[in-house]
């Protein structure tokens, strides 16, 4: 007909995914429900086996309904690799290395016991050929970063536990895939050599990433800041993260390697926070599609018929897999709520499962039949896991109670103070002293129970989520002071409260004086090094008692805390100089 409006499938389904989105994000916010759900059940509506079943009969639902899932593949495969990416963003050279112990350690035995124990099940219970079995059993083996992440996130003693096994996942997905090929009925020698190549040539590559990358990206930021333009900057964080990705792929190693080296070089520089505000969008509608793809592939008709059977599957997996995570982090010395809402989090299966199944599949190690029957039980999986993550909070205060995120249920206007250990206690001594409330909040269970128990007035809580601070009253606390020994975490924090809360006192502690710097580029009202007061104090005793008078030391420590000062000033790009009111010598 003439001047009909005709659609490409492609086009067609991203309006169905932009259209899910835009009903989903909102409606789910609105009653508090992650979205991650309602992105899973739209799939399963929209998919083949929902509202596709009926286009025959109403030829008008072939508007809404996304006939072919595969279409959906390479974007929802980019959707994880944003999400990589973000969380390299969150995370640094320093604090990955610090992971390093629970990342081979912790990871390592989480795996394999899972994967030798889940295969010598399928193997000697189930009759499965010991070549299969050991593909079915890595695979499910495998928890979900897509999913998984988002809701524990990086910080608290769950997130970093959770990301440490998931990293060492991410490691592992390439060798397991390629001793797949090797373990074909008709796989040839070139599969294990294939693998030793990928692994000497991923190594180089990742190598010059890293090496390419500490040079070259602080250059390329500089350049995007200062044409001022957000859609150069876009750009920029695209072709850094796409380019990472390819290169990795190039030699084998899997897409999402590159794209959490990119996030964390970039980390690693002064633009890092901008780079995760301009690209967090995108990850969210990615990640949104990956959630719908998940839900095309559930057939409701095959659950019912099945239903015993698959339902015995996934109890049996969740079961297994959380009793093993949590036994192992309690004999890593984690506390038993840690492990129990670790345990209940991580025991779905992954998206990963799905890509391993599939190379089995194509290997002939496994069957057509058994591979669908288990991709069911990981889509199951996948689609209950945020409701794991509510029964491991539940679980976590059964088995071990933590104090109470208090609702802010009192007039009182009271300072903050994010952090409970030595220095944000000393502060809440000070503001006791002069009858000043306060409330410290902290992600650490460990030092919110001592500080509770030492008569501190302490709240459980992760400082990075809006909805912990609104309900100690931010909106009227006269201040917030940030005590973390953590330069980026304090940075960003200070970056998002500045933008949420333009008036507010934020006082930071910083490391030195590159920090208080970068701390008062992002908005802080006063950032304290530490270090710069601790060694004018120690400079001050020292002269003091060899024999150096009184008044000309004070007035050297004045004159060396104003050359500080001058610099923060200038490396901080402020209007005025910055005030170091912190030593008690002075006047």
């Amino acid at each position: 007909m003439a001047g009909e409006l005709s659609l490409s499938p492609m086009m067609k389904d991203a309006l169905v995914i932009l259209g899910a989105a835009g009903i989903v994000i909102p409606v789910f916010a609105r009653f508090r429900i992650t979205p991650i759900i309602g992105f899973i059940l739209i799939g399963v509506l929209v998919g083949p086996y929902g509202l596709g079943t009926l286009v025959e009969a109403v030829p008008s639902l072939r508007h809404v309904t996304i006939s072919d899932p595969e279409r959906l593949t390479p974007f929802a495969d980019f959707g994880i690799i944003l999400l990589l990416f973000a969380i390299g963003l969150e995370l640094s050279f320093n604090r990955l290395w610090q992971l390093r112990k629970l990342v081979f350690g912790l990871g390592s035995l989480e795996l394999l016991i899972i994967g030798s124990a889940s295969a010598a099940f399928f193997g000697y219970v189930s009759g499965m050929d010991w070549t299969g079995a050991l593909a079915l059993g890595f695979a499910l083996a495998f928890s979900s970063t897509a999913i998984v992440l988002p809701i524990s996130g990086t910080k608290s003693p769950v997130g970093r536990a959770a990301l440490s096994m998931l990293l060492f996942e991410d490691i592992m997905i390439v060798p397991i895939v390629f001793i797949l090929g090797a373990l074909a009925p008709h796989a040839q020698a070139e599969g294990w050599s294939g693998l030793t190549d990928t692994l000497w040539q991923g190594g180089l590559l990742i190598l010059a990433l890293l090496v390419i990358g500490r040079f070259a990206l602080p250059r390329l930021f500089s350049q995007a800041a200062r044409t001022k333009s957000p859609e150069l900057f876009l750009a920029a964080s695209l072709l850094v993260v796409i380019g990472a990705s390819l290169a990795t792929s190039a030699v084998g190693l899997s897409p999402i390697v590159g794209a959490l080296i990119a996030g964390l070089l970039i980390a690693e520089t002064e633009y890092h926070g901008e780079v995760e505000s301009i690209m967090e969008p995108f990850k969210g509608l990615a990640l949104g599609v990956f959630l719908i793809t998940i839900g095309m592939s559930i057939n409701l008709a095959t659950i019912w018929q099945n239903l015993a059977e698959i339902m015995l599957a996934v109890v049996g997996v969740l079961v297994f897999k959380a009793i093993v995570t949590g036994v192992l982090l309690r004999l890593m010395g984690a506390r038993k709520s840690t492990a129990a809402e670790t345990g209940v989090l991580m025991a779905s299966p992954s998206e990963t499962t799905l890509i391993v199944l599939a190379a089995a599949t194509t290997a002939l190690v496994v069957d057509t039949e058994t591979a669908q029957f288990w991709q069911i039980v990981t889509a199951i999986g996948l689609t209950i896991t945020p409701l794991l993550a509510r029964l491991g909070r539940v679980i976590a205060r059964r088995v071990e109670p933590v104090p109470e995120l208090p609702d802010n249920d009192e007039d009182e206007a009271r300072t903050i103070i994010i952090g409970a250990g030595r220095v944000g206690r000393l502060i809440a001594d000070m503001l006791v002293t002069h009858n000043q409330p306060y409330v410290t909040l902290d992600s650490d269970p460990d030092l919110i129970e001592r500080a509770a128990r030492d008569g501190y007035r302490s709240a459980f809580g992760d400082a990075a989520r809006g909805d912990a601070l609104s309900r100690l009253g931010i909106e009227k606390a006269p201040a917030i002071v940030l005590t973390m020994d953590e330069p980026v975490l304090a940075q960003r924090l200070v970056t998002k409260l500045r933008k949420s809360y333009p008036d507010l006192l934020i006082v930071a502690r910083a490391r030195d004086t590159d920090h208080a710097a970068a701390l008062y580029r992002a908005g802080a009202s006063h950032a304290v090094p530490e270090n710069l007061e601790s060694s004018l104090q120690l400079s001050e005793a020292v002269l003091v008692d060899i024999g150096i008078p009184m008044g000309p030391v004070i007035a050297s420590i004045h004159e060396k805390r104003d050359e500080f000062r001058e610099r923060l000033e200038r490396d901080g790009k402020l209007s005025s100089k910055p005030q170091l009111r912190t030593s008690t010598s002075a006047p």
